[in-house]
């Protein structure tokens, strides 16, 4: 979908929305005012008085449904669209039968044009057992309705007939007076002068449940999915995955959505009515159009907003002719193995803390995660539980669940060990197919290890990746690192020192700041949202999915990389 016709995609169903909207309190104030006189004696000629009545009643519920409908068209639901077509060529009808309003009949057609017209903008559709639950559901709301007005009506009187309930009860939901005076001077009905009031809000909370339950969209998918899928995602990693977030999207707490050739998938999480992305799509780049394209049509049909988190420089463009917007995130340190030193004056505080700890006698060693003994991976697990420091588990886009599952065959780990032989630190890397790259997954250690053990690990996993034949390591992932390594305009200096500021809250300098100390290549990466006020959404779906921001009253499943870690050691991401 182009650029242009993406924001007029987005403009019609709002303006449709405020012409249901005009078009409904237009009904309900031709309803709540008198006829014209001369046209309603010319009416007189063609229909009975009760007729008049009948449709003029009518005007006010019809009127009523096409305001609780504008918000869903808005939305872009289908079935609002359908229900207020139906009403508008209907009202138009009521219009001329109540009085001959011409100009209300007109002002209503036209809308409905308008919404015919834009009919191919309301693509949220619905699934398919919402229909049948509101065969039930509708009802049931109704007849709760319709039970408390009617006790409201029994209550207020000593003991009234079936007849004057049912007729005070029907005239409570139609608004108007009945047999039962609530206000009048009698004590027991003073009393009750506020069941009127009561009643129609009871009615009208019960109208937009019901409308709730019509009008809600398609669900999205919310099993994970099964091995079949996994297992065909892993295998478009290890075809296509060389950026070096691809492996990440093995997490077990993602969903995939594949394209209908099965060349190419993104991962993704539905968080705050946003499709979040996990970087960028794995697959062909033959592939990535179409897959972009099926992906819209997903998020469209479930009133879903797009956005990714971690997108690189070179998918900017894709999502930019999709009319997305994107905007920096921040900076991925890629560390060059083959041209990393510990000489010279600029890098001696690290040379000092590897020196100083080898003098300690750590060690550090690299293994593949499945040569592992269990002995081995539950003592590795301690100290990564530990280096949280109760802290909660972060992770999304850049990091990994665990270092068990099925991915754990191509993983790595960097172990470090005291002079008595025991696990204190760890790092974790996943591979990056088709390069010689990996990429940190997880970086922790234990809380009573010297400072400057995670540097110390850092340097020997760069060495003993180096003898392995791997030439880059992407090491971690700092927010806005942009602005405080290499401002251009004074914008970016003063968010430079904004996030200075934040860091007692988020570390967004500390973070920095470590990674600079291996010198490392800094690649940018984007979040991209959808729509001009997009943004705010977009970023509260990324902080919730990344463990910035969990969803209150709802405790997510657990991710990685730790709030914080001690002596300057930095997570796989920063708020």
């Amino acid at each position: 979908m182009s650029a242009p016709s993406s924001r007029i995609s987005s403009w019609l169903p709002r303006f449709a929305a405020l012409a249901a909207a005009i078009v409904g309190l237009a009904n309900i104030a031709s309803a709540l005012t008198p006829n014209i006189r001369w046209r309603g004696h010319l009416l007189l000629d063609f229909e009975p008085v009760e007729a008049i009545r009948l449709f003029h009643a009518l005007a006010l519920p019809a009127g009523t449904a096409l305001l609780l409908v504008a918000p869903y068209l808005a939305k872009r639901r289908r079935r609002a669209w359908q229900a207020a077509m139906v009403l508008m060529l209907a009202l138009g009808f009521v219009d001329l039968l109540k009085g001959l309003d011409f100009e209300e009949a007109a002002i209503t057609w036209t809308a409905a044009a308008i919404l015919w017209f834009s009919r191919s903008s309301f693509q949220v559709r619905h699934d398919p057992i919402t229909l049948r639950s509101a065969i039930w559901r509708v009802p049931v709301l109704g007849l709760i309705g319709v039970t408390v007005a009617a006790v409201a009506a029994w209550a207020s009187q000593g003991r009234p007939s079936v007849g004057t309930v049912a007729r005070e009860t029907g005239d409570l939901l139609l608004w108007r007076g009945g047999p039962i005076h609530f206000q009048d001077h009698v004590a027991l009905h003073h009393h009750f002068a506020w069941i009127p009031l009561s009643v129609h809000l009871i009615a009208l909370g019960t109208l937009l449940a019901m409308a709730y339950v019509i009008f809600r969209p398609l669900a999205a998918p919310r099993a994970l999915p099964g091995p079949a899928a996994r297992d065909a995602a892993a295998e478009l990693v290890r075809s296509h995955g060389t950026d070096t977030l691809s492996f990440f999207k093995l997490r077990e707490d993602k969903h995939y959505l594949f394209s209908h050739d099965g060349h190419a998938f993104v991962g993704y999480r539905i968080a705050n009515g946003v499709l979040l992305l996990s970087g960028d799509p794995v697959g062909p780049s033959s592939s990535l159009p179409g897959l972009l394209r099926e992906l819209r049509r997903f998020a469209d049909a479930r009133g879903l907003k797009l956005a990714a988190v971690g997108a690189s420089e070179a998918m900017c463009e894709l999502y930019q002719q999709m009319g997305l917007h994107t905007i920096y995130l921040g900076d991925e340190a890629i560390v060059e193995l083959g041209t990393f030193s510990l000489e010279g004056r600029a890098i001696r505080k690290i040379r000092q803390s590897v020196s100083r700890l080898t003098k300690a006698g750590y060690q550090a060693e690299l293994h593949e995660v499945d040569g592992l003994d269990a002995g081995t991976v539950a003592e590795l697990e301690a100290v990564l539980e530990r280096g949280r420091e109760g802290a909660p588990e972060r992770g999304f886009s850049m990091a990994m669940d665990s270092i068990r599952g099925d991915h754990a065959g191509d993983t790595l780990v960097v172990v470090a060990r005291d002079s008595d032989g025991a696990v204190r630190g760890v790092l974790h890397f996943v591979p990056c197919y088709g390069r010689a790259a990996v990429s940190l997954s997880f970086m922790r250690r234990d809380p009573g290890t010297p400072n400057g053990l995670v540097e110390f690990l850092v340097v020997r996993a760069i060495e003993l990746l180096r003898e392995r034949g791997l030439q880059e390591m992407s090491l971690n992932f700092a927010a806005f690192a942009k602005y405080l390594h290499s401002p251009e305009r004074p914008s970016e200096r003063l968010l430079g020192k904004l996030a200075s500021l934040a860091n007692p809250f988020f570390q967004i300098e500390s973070l920095y700041r470590f990674n600079a100390k291996f010198f490392p290549r800094w690649e940018p990466r984007y979040l991209v949202y959808e729509g001009a006020l997009g943004l705010p959404r977009a970023g509260i779906a990324a902080m919730r999915a990344e463990g910035h921001l969990p969803k209150p009253g709802f405790r997510d499943r657990a991710a990685s990389g730790p709030e914080k870690l001690p002596s300057g050691d930095g997570p796989r991401i920063a708020a």
